[in-house]
């Protein structure tokens, strides 16, 4: 691995988190898919040599639950998923190089390779535990099998996880209160000899890891309360009969967060299998220098960037180079609720006639890819009608139909000056995209181009030109629309290769590196097709119409998700009954701040230190928003703050200031126009 700028001399293997193999998708979950396959085609436009690997997690208590309540055995329930996964992904171009699942031969053998070496190397041991049982039904409780209270918030948690709470992994015995999910009943406690992983002494280097790792800033800034805390050994056994056995104690499984990281290695060993070293080597990409980037949800960084390279560092192989964790996808402001089919559903979303493109240009470039991002079909209508029809469509369409009517293709002529450096300019943006791990940098390069291009034609006229003013013009658009499909393809693959046809171009533009944007268009090619349909209001309201209906249809019952747990995002709070009086507000002292620059606070997890101009000062704020936004683009944005509330003191730092936030994700209030820095709000 090196931390050279891509693309570097090394194999580069991008893998996505392992969807559990228990529900159906929905385009919420799409995100981190739609933009590890991006990145990865990103990648090879750099000339980058990439593997792009994932597979079905099979195993876990999920499966087993749900599985049990269905009535059929694991391996049925899993593989039944696992294959209409298979099926969607390429439905919205999804194409990884492999795409395998925890309970093949190759992934079962190489999980037990793994767990031998690191307890031959003395970095495993046995240890009692007290276990949660079901006296009535006469078994272990592993996981979700048990349910409780979180013993660090209080709030109500799964067996391995307070999903609801503070979301810290619980390690078996942990929870308390437990309640069998079979019988409903009180738990018990009992002892029970489980294997453990030695974490602690992974400790020193881990702290030397997630300094140097790359990637987005919640997956460097999350981890670091675990690593710099007292780093607890991780139970890598459990209690059942579904998974991976572990090596020489058939009565254990080992837990799923050790062999699904795994299929990422396994699926990289099926593709060399299946195409040979020569075109890409797993030893070499997982043993000796390849660049590993995780794309993953921001649920579970702390796998990915604790017990996963502490593993990797155990049996010698290559630590990651970066993880880039996504933010969560909501639906018109709230979670998406499986339980209550409040879900844009994959096959719907496909059923309705909808371009995939349309859908993944929403998804990678409406926000920074940390950051969340909301979904609804008045949201999704408004991008695709301004930024794809009016902006891409519009400059698209109509240069190559003046090109095709005028000239029966690419005017003859060298690209002028100015459009030669503005495409350098836009192929500059797209280098740096990837460099900086943004999805969204790499998207807006191939619009901002196309944004040019309608300026640009609008600034010379060619319908009131003469030639051969007219043709260099002409001439200087058809080079523009071929470098936005170059651009646009890790984006949108589908519109970027019927660009690319119409254009009359020879080869592939997947495989057309990116300075191919710059290479002369055909001179000759056909009437081009509009790229996207306009979608208006009335299919907007019969779409809202069939959501409601289907929501309504399934209930507002409080049943718990497909995957075991209740949405915790989905309901809001209830509005306060005690009023305060006008003299009351008039006493808060509420401005418009302008963001100076803002930087994490060390050892806190969720703490940021702002600079805010208020017009008469520049205040220094501290603010919960380190784990839930890009503070490196924070910088210019318009913010409201409290001016009056008392000063304090938080990790060291004073707080002159409040910045006001919507919800549990930090909302970031604002204004509607530029009021100037210092406004007061009324």
């Amino acid at each position: 691995m090196s931390h050279e700028e891509f693309p570097t001399e090394n194999p580069a293997v991008v893998t996505c988190g392992l969807p559990y193999a228990n529900g159906d998708l929905h385009v919420g979950h799409l995100r981190t898919y739609v933009g590890g396959d991006a990145f990865t085609r990103a990648l090879r436009k750099l000339g980058q040599r990439t593997a792009f690997v994932s597979g079905s997690d099979m195993h876990g208590t999920p499966v087993a639950v749900n599985a049990w309540e269905e009535g059929v055995t694991p391996e049925e329930f899993a593989l039944r998923h696992h294959e209409k996964y298979e099926e969607t992904f390429p439905k919205f171009d999804i194409e990884f190089d492999h795409y395998g699942h925890t309970a093949e031969d190759t992934n079962v053998e190489l999980t037990q390779r793994f767990v031998r070496e690191l307890d031959e190397k003395g970095y495993v041991y046995e240890r009692e535990i007290e276990v949660a049982w079901d006296p009535e039904e006469g078994q272990a409780l592993p996981d979700r099998y048990v349910e409780g209270t979180c013993p660090y918030c209080g709030e109500h948690a799964r067996g391995d996880e307070c999903d609801e709470g503070c979301g810290r992994h619980l390690e078996p015995g942990e929870i308390e209160d437990p309640t069998s999910v079979i019988t409903g009943n009180p738990a018990e406690y009992r002892t029970r000899e489980h294997k453990f992983l030695r974490l602690s002494e992974f400790q020193d280097y881990l702290g030397e890891f997630i300094d140097r790792m790359e990637g987005t800033a919640n997956a460097k800034n999350q981890p670091r309360e675990w690593i710099e805390g007292e780093l607890q050994d991780w139970c890598i056994t459990r209690d059942m009969d579904w998974g991976i056995d572990y090596p020489g104690a058939e009565d254990l499984v080992l837990y799923v967060w050790v062999d699904a990281p795994i299929e990422y290695v396994s699926s990289t060993k099926q593709y060399t299998e299946r195409v040979g070293s020569e075109t890409f080597d797993w030893e070499q990409a997982w043993q000796e220098s390849g660049e590993l980037v995780h794309v993953i949800g921001r649920d579970i960084i702390q796998h990915h960037t604790v017990f996963w390279p502490a593993m990797l560092r155990g049996v010698e192989y290559q630590e990651p180079r970066s993880v880039m964790a996504s933010g969560f996808v909501n639906l018109d402001g709230k979670g998406f609720s499986t339980s209550r089919n409040r879900a844009v559903w994959v096959d719907d979303y496909l059923d309705e006639g909808f371009d995939p493109d349309l859908y993944r240009y929403y998804i990678t470039t409406g926000t920074g890819f940390q950051q969340d991002i909301d979904f609804s079909w008045e949201k999704f209508a408004e991008r695709v009608n301004g930024e794809l029809v009016g902006t891409l469509g519009n400059f698209l369409y109509r240069s190559l139909l003046f090109a095709h009517r005028n000239y029966g293709g690419t005017p003859e002529g060298e690209v002028s000056e100015e459009v030669r450096e503005r495409i350098e300019g836009a192929m500059d943006e797209f280098r740096e995209g990837v460099n900086d791990y943004s999805v969204r940098a790499v998207g807006q390069s191939a619009v901002k181009l196309a944004g040019f291009g309608n300026e640009y034609i609008q600034r010379h006229e060619p319908w009131n030109a003469e030639d051969p003013e007219r043709a260099a013009v002409i001439r200087d658009c058809v080079q523009l629309s071929k470098a936005v499909a170059v651009l646009a393809e890790p984006i949108m693959p589908g519109m970027a290769e019927r660009l690319w046809d119409q254009l009359d171009e020879k080869g592939s533009v997947h495989e057309t590196a990116l300075d191919g944007a710059l290479d002369a268009p055909p001179t000759e090619f056909d009437a081009p097709d509009e790229p996207f349909e306009h979608i208006d209001e009335e299919r907007v309201a019969e779409l809202n119409e069939k959501l409601e209906a289907q929501i309504a249809a399934a209930g507002e019952s409080e049943a718990t998700d497909a995957d075991g747990s209740e949405d915790a995002r989905t309901d809001s709070e209830a509005l306060a009954d005690e009023r305060i009086g006008f003299e009351a507000f008039q006493d808060l002292d509420v401005r418009v701040g302008e963001v100076v620059s803002a930087e994490g606070i060390d050892g806190a997890d969720d703490l940021a230190r702002l600079e805010v101009d208020l017009g008469l000062e520049t205040r220094q704020i501290v603010a919960g928003i380190k784990q839930l936004h890009d503070l490196d683009g924070l910088a210019g944005e318009r913010v409201v703050v409290l001016a009056n509330i008392e000063r304090t003191e938080l990790f060291g730092v004073e707080s002159n200031g409040m910045v006001l936030a919507a919800g549990d994700e930090a909302d970031l209030l604002t204004t509607h126009s530029d009021s100037p820095p210092g406004t007061k709000i009324r």
